[in-house]
């Protein structure tokens, strides 16, 4: 009896252990910030950092595009809308656990999204604080 009792408490242990492991950065997510890290040469990123820069109205970009929140809403966790009415797949990696698995297509999007809102490229460091906070999500 104690055996399955035992088994039963074990059970949803593991699979909550399972879910808990599977929403944060997985070996792709995680070598993409080391690849930043080291191209910033810093010894981390600042989640909050990268919170205020998401939520921050920039200078210097596309006047209709003055921060991340414009098509990303202030929730990373929600879906998001191009100007043009296309949808965007949430931004935070708990809610899009495939979202920043391939690094062509992250930096593909931090080149034009950056030069829209910012009117630059985005520095290693404020890309590596984005995703720090990205992946907190």
């Amino acid at each position: 009896m104690l055996r399955g009792a035992c088994r039963m408490l074990v059970l949803p242990a593991v699979l909550i252990a399972g879910t808990a492991a599977a929403a944060g950065p997985g070996p792709d997510q995680r070598a993409l910030l080391e690849h930043y890290r080291r191209l910033a040469g810093v010894e981390s990123f600042s989640p909050e950092r990268g919170r205020t820069f998401f939520l921050a109205k920039h200078q210097g970009g596309k006047p209709e595009t003055p921060s991340c929140t414009t098509c990303h809403t202030d929730d990373p966790r929600g879906p998001g809308r191009t100007r043009a009415g296309k949808p965007i797949e949430p931004m935070a990696l708990s809610v899009n656990p495939r979202r920043y698995t391939d690094p062509k297509k992250v930096e593909k999007w931090f080149r034009r999204n950056c030069r829209s809102v910012l009117g630059r490229e985005c520095t290693p460091r404020e890309k590596g604080d984005f995703l720090a906070f990205m992946f907190s999500q």
